[in-house]
């Protein structure tokens, strides 16, 4: 039998929402504090993804703060298609609150903010017979809104407030049969995640839930899969039910350790009793009827196009300048905006790490500029290699620490630069310190994260760090890692940025 694999959409990917027209599947996910916004990707069987772009691409729909938070900015966007017109709904944390956008096509260009008079954060959006748009918002409170020009024309009425958990958050509406039903998150998005359902026979309410809630949750379970929920129902072409939604893989010793971010997973629903019934969301499902894989990703980007491919990311924002693909034909240009990775403001182009073992490498052309690759997950939380007059450094900043691992003397002509990530899933081990002191010390950590550099002369390995720094459980917030090129000082050219998944070979195995 046809199987697939979990997650669908491995990496930082949280808080899906999908829709279906006629064949085709469109998903979008939260960008937080990231330019561009909102990831769109486009599937004919809801198990291979392909992005098709950004909803929010341009500085007029989407302006971040310069000093906004990490894990601010764009939360749990809803997609839905109606009459012929696509929507997304999100929130802009720290950045306006709640708006729409709306596309003739998925791919775009989606239009410029509608902004919704209605507080609350996780917007979603449904229509009933009548031709009434509403929206539910996290807590949950619902409102009719005019989503042309996003005043609020009845409501928020609170009509269901979860089963007594935590959070009760995501709310989605749909309309299946006679009874509409209202999906919710609760227990926080951490290990308590689940997923809740209630139904109604009128938007409105009033609201009966579920005798089985939560209908999903892998809480205080030993399975792989963790801190499941934030789900969103789509019904197959062939009528069968399927559930995107988050969830993590932790590693590593306890407590375990996830560095990918909330990942977004597919499970099949069955209905019982009227009653939508998913999980547990295993790591192998059975596939849906319809099979369309897609031809592998180049593992290179060769920055031979006029623009850049959608899955390059910045924090917060791409200022005019900063970057150029014509400056230097077939080279990515960049140009410091700020002078440390420490802080916001800086110049940085990367792509979400999206399996537990990779390699990515670059080939850099530093000039006299203070340059690299950084593995990063906020301004408090990243590891860099990093060239600058003539050396090659590793420098970790993990929370108020910042250190030079390493440094070793580099040529000034282009050079490649190696980050390599692989994981153990062994025991981790005892380790004794010299002289037989302090036995019983662990390392127990979810990866390990090797830098090297390679010029004329040969690779050179410079350092390999522990990973569980830059994981959620120390860093916090609700991104995962992004690995990227970025410059601090002067410019610098990139000929080309190459990510591979699977065991990376070389220093990342301390060959």
């Amino acid at each position: 039998m046809r199987a697939y694999d979990n997650p669908v959409i491995p990496g930082f990917h949280p808080d899906p929402s999908v829709c279906r027209v006629g064949e085709d599947y469109y998903l979008v996910c939260s960008s937080f504090e990231y330019f561009p916004g909102v990831p769109l990707l486009h599937s004919r069987d809801l198990v291979h993804w392909r992005q098709i772009g950004n909803v929010l691409d341009r500085p007029g729909q989407l302006r971040l703060p310069a000093g906004l938070p990490a894990s601010a900015g764009v939360y749990a966007p809803t997609i839905r298609y109606h009459e012929g017109r696509f929507y997304v709904i999100t929130t802009s944390v720290g950045g306006g609150g709640n708006f729409l956008v709306t596309a003739d096509r998925p791919e775009g260009p989606w239009s410029d903010p509608v902004w919704i008079d209605l507080p609350g954060i996780d917007p979603d959006l449904a229509w009933d017979d009548e031709g009434n748009c509403w929206c539910a918002v996290a807590g949950v409170g619902l409102a009719r809104i005019d989503p042309g020009t996003g005043k609020a024309l009845e409501g928020p009425l609170k009509v269901w407030s979860g089963t007594g958990m935590r959070d009760p958050e995501a709310p989605h509406l749909y309309r299946i049969g006679d009874w509409w039903y209202l999906l919710v998150a609760e227990g926080g998005t951490a290990h308590g995640h689940s997923v809740s359902v209630a139904r109604a026979r009128s938007p409105r309410g009033p609201y009966e839930p579920a005798p089985g809630n939560p209908v999903l949750s892998h809480r205080s379970t030993g399975l792989p899969v963790q801190c499941t929920g934030h789900g969103d129902l789509v019904r197959a072409a062939d009528g069968t039910w399927w559930m995107v939604l988050l969830g993590t893989r932790p590693r590593g010793y306890f407590p375990e350790f996830h560095v990918l971010g909330r990942e977004t997973f597919l499970v099949p629903v069955e209905w019982v009793d009227g009653w939508p019934q998913a999980g547990p969301v295993q790591e192998r499902h059975p596939a849906p009827a319809a099979w369309h894989p897609l031809p592998p990703e180049p593992v290179r980007d060769d920055f031979d196009t006029p623009a850049l491919a959608p899955h390059w990311i910045s924090p917060r924002g791409r200022e005019d300048g900063s970057w150029s693909l014509g400056h230097r034909p077939g080279w990515l240009t960049l140009q410091a905006t700020g002078d440390s990775l420490d802080r916001p403001g800086h110049t940085f182009v990367g792509r979400r790490q999206q399996h537990p073992d990779c390699r990515a490498q670059a080939r850099l052309d530093p000039g006299s500029s203070r340059a690299g690759l950084s593995v990063r997950l906020d301004e408090a939380h990243h590891y860099d290699l990093e060239i600058h007059g003539g050396t090659a450094s590793v420098i970790a900043r993990i929370g108020p620490v910042r250190q030079r691992i390493a440094a070793h003397p580099v040529p000034p002509g282009p050079l490649v630069l190696s980050v390599g990530i692989r994981t153990s899933d062994v025991p981790p081990p005892t380790v004794t310190a010299p002289g037989g002191a302090a036995p019983g010390l662990r390392s127990g950590g979810p990866d390990a994260v090797a830098f090297s550099v390679e010029g004329p002369e040969g690779t050179v390995r410079l350092a390999e760090l522990d990973g569980r720094y830059l994981s959620t459980q120390v860093a916090t917030g609700f991104t995962g890692r992004v690995i990227g090129m970025y410059v601090t000082e002067g410019s610098a050219a990139f000929d080309w940025f190459a990510y591979e998944p699977g065991s990376p070979s070389g220093a990342a195995h301390g060959e």
